[in-house]
């Protein structure tokens, strides 16, 4: 079960990987990264986007903190169900949930402000420069993030909820990585139609957060709170 979640996040930072491009895009391309040296650009490029995965991943931990607290207090199966339900709405209601609505256009705003400064600033291109940007980059307000940070604290852990968000954060890079090499590889148009796909993939990973938080003994999606139990001494040992 924990597989088929991991799956999802990763696919589920694929597909916002889209939007990704349209909002940090701008960011990305003006590290002014040379293409023409390919090992040297490949390096420096996934510097720069591990930094944002980087972010991913101590959030993931935070709220990972979180959801261990509540699973410790016998009420993981109850946040589970809770984090499934979180997990469709944000997917059915999105411009009700959305960013412009919650007040965070301003912060948004300012982010970007910031980080194209420093963009601008970081041009010397070393790689504690370019992974610095990437850290700040991954600390932009993003919906996906968002959901996917939901996710990260039903898996009731520190380690889990990091792995969780690496795992998002990975199926970000390789659109990500071939916009700063190319520009902007997909046009809005292309990029509008995928993104469709998005809140499908949130129900998906909703539902089986509510499976999973339910114990109906489903091997691999709806387990009993016991197996998980077991199978977690098992990978302890």
């Amino acid at each position: 079960m924990e597989n088929s979640l991991l799956i999802i996040a990763l696919m589920l930072g694929l597909a916002s990987s889209l939007h990704c491009v349209g909002m940090c895009g701008p960011i990305a391309f003006s590290l002014g990264l040379n293409p023409e040296n390919k090992l040297d650009f490949t390096l420096r490029n996934l510097t720069y986007q591990l930094g944002r995965v980087s972010t991913y991943a101590v959030m993931g931990a935070v709220l990972g903190v979180l959801g261990f607290s509540i699973s410790f207090a016998g009420l993981q199966n109850p946040l589970s169900i809770t984090v499934g339900i979180l997990m469709i709405l944000l997917a059915l209601l999105p411009k009700n949930l959305g960013a412009a609505n919650l007040g965070m256009n301003s912060f948004a705003r300012v982010m970007y402000k910031i980080k194209s400064g420093l963009g601008k600033f970081l041009r010397r291109k070393n790689y504690s420069s370019l992974y610095i940007t990437g850290l700040l980059n991954g600390l932009l307000p993003c919906g996906a993030v968002y959901a996917a940070l939901t996710g990260s604290m039903a898996m009731g852990s520190i380690g889990g909820g990091a792995v969780f968000m690496i795992c998002f954060g990975l199926g970000t890079i390789p659109l990500m990585f071939a916009s700063v090499l190319a520009g902007n590889v997909v046009s809005l148009q292309t990029r509008q139609k995928i993104l469709k796909f998005l809140p499908y993939l949130m129900v998906l990973l909703g539902i089986l957060f509510i499976l999973r938080g339910l114990s109906l003994n489903i091997p691999y999606i709806s387990p009993t709170l016991e197996s998980l139990q077991i199978d977690g001494e098992e990978h302890c040992h």
